[in-house]
């Protein structure tokens, strides 16, 4: 049983679409971090689930790693095959379905990206309203139990999953949650699979929850004094039930990759960038209720973006923060790191997470969804800098352990992969044993992503 017979059995039945061609084994061992390039040992390209079924059938039998490929941006490693083995790219099972505009439901396969579906429903009025940023793949967004700039509003790919389908370790389908808005049936293996990062099962389609879209949507921005300012408006304002679309921190700088990546030329103070969704009444209610809230913490500057190519100007600034966080250093990379916290103690988290930058001499960015107490930083590091890469090593067990302290997190959002393991212990304690019983109930030989999420047992 070995790597090389489960690739001889799986060319078998998938022909030219089981390739070991060095550059697109190169292509799939790339990350958007720090990791260094990792090579599958093969990538299969299946188009239905059929086909993954026997794929794992065969791997299980050969005791060979199959690790999920969507669209790799996820920040963690998760798609990186460190133990060989085969990369499962599910680029070409990317349909819408069905849509049934009545349940506000849509049920697609996982290669397709959130730009494409929402592309695909516009005429339908609705739209999916999860968005990391990167235009992930909807199956890469569920096993990492991505959210992003509008959970605020309408929650993270836990509350927009409906129901699965998901292929198993040992090649069984199952079929977990329904088009029904809620159950008491079972444990909830829907939720089980999200978030679980391709360890328990390979996800084959999804029912999601879609939205109407909004009548109204208006975008703005403000800047404070300091970052402490900007934080504690934000905690006002969720605090004071307005129904904020996108409320995102920028700091400093963040403004300054901004300005020297995009072209802009914003004052060089931490922001706020907004939205604001619904009736034209209700909207203009929002944004004033907004505006007395934020001056009582010293904002100016407000300015609003109306039109459709003004929003997507500024959505796109600030989805490209990963490579304006680049252009302020000398390495060209990026070690990204997030952190969620209670919104009581956001402003300490992100004060704290500063602190630690200026002293470790590092340069770092902090951009964030915190009107979820979600934030992220981003340090510009070299890899082949060994002193540097250990000062950003220490910064981010440092944020864990402040939002661990704090009563938190140590990711909202990138999730755990290669890079959080070594904190799974101290956020979860006994109940890690319970997740590894998981892991060797569902997926025995180890086959599903080997080497991500849970740490090795001592």
């Amino acid at each position: 049983m070995t790597i090389a017979n489960a690739i001889i059995r799986v060319a078998d039945l998938l022909g030219e679409r089981l390739t070991t061609s060095q550059a697109m084994c190169d292509q799939h061992g790339q990350n958007e971090t720090y990791y260094p390039a990792t090579p599958p040992d093969a990538v299969a390209f299946p188009q239905t689930t059929q086909e993954i079924s026997a794929i794992l059938k065969i791997c299980n039998e050969e005791r060979c790693p199959v690790v999920p490929y969507g669209a790799a941006s996820s920040l963690e490693g998760q798609h990186l095959c460190t133990k060989g083995g085969i990369s499962l790219d599910m680029a070409r099972m990317a349909s819408v379905l069905r849509v049934n505009p009545e349940d506000l439901t849509a049920t697609v396969q996982p290669g397709i990206t959130r730009k494409r579906l929402n592309e695909d429903l516009r005429a339908t009025g609705l739209f999916f309203p999860v968005d990391p940023g990167a235009d992930a793949s909807v199956g890469g967004m569920a096993a990492t139990r991505a959210s992003g700039t509008t959970a605020v509003r309408y929650g993270t790919m836990r509350e927009n999953v409906l129901a699965l389908e998901a292929v198993m370790a040992d090649g069984t389908t199952i079929r977990t949650g329904s088009g029904a808005r809620k159950s008491s049936t079972g444990y909830d293996l829907t939720h089980l699979l999200i978030g679980s990062e391709g360890t328990l099962g390979i996800i084959t389609e999804l029912t999601l929850r879609l939205q109407g879209t909004p009548e109204v949507i208006t975008a703005a921005t403000c800047r404070f004094p300091s970052v402490e300012d900007a934080v504690n408006c934000v905690i006002l304002t969720i605090q004071s039930g307005l129904p904020m679309a996108r409320i995102e921190l920028v700091d400093e700088m963040m403004v300054r990759g901004f300005n020297a990546y995009s072209g802009v030329s914003l004052p060089e103070e931490p922001h706020l960038f907004l939205e604001f969704h619904g009736t034209p009444d209700g909207v203009a209610a929002q944004a004033v209720t907004f505006e007395e809230i934020a001056a009582d913490f010293g904002a100016k500057g407000w300015a609003t973006a109306q039109t459709t190519e003004e929003r997507n100007a500024l959505w796109a600034m600030r989805h490209d923060s990963h490579y304006a966080s680049a252009a302020l250093g000398k390495g060209g990379h990026i070690w990204p790191t997030d952190v969620c916290v209670p919104i009581s103690r956001l402003a300490e988290a992100v004060l704290q997470a500063q602190r630690d930058a200026v002293r470790l001499a590092l340069t770092s960015t902090i951009v964030g969804h915190v009107g979820d107490g979600n934030f992220h930083a981003g340090l510009s590091v070299d890899p082949q800098d060994a002193d540097e890469m250990a000062r950003a090593e220490k910064f981010t067990t440092a944020l864990a352990e402040t939002a661990l302290r704090l009563g938190g997190t140590v990711s909202g959002e990138h999730g755990i992969g290669l890079g959080k393991q070594k904190f799974m212990a101290a956020e979860h304690g006994a109940a890690l044993a319970y997740m590894r019983a998981i892991k060797a109930g569902f997926d025995p030989h180890n086959i599903l992503n080997p080497g991500k999420m849970l740490p090795a047992a001592n």
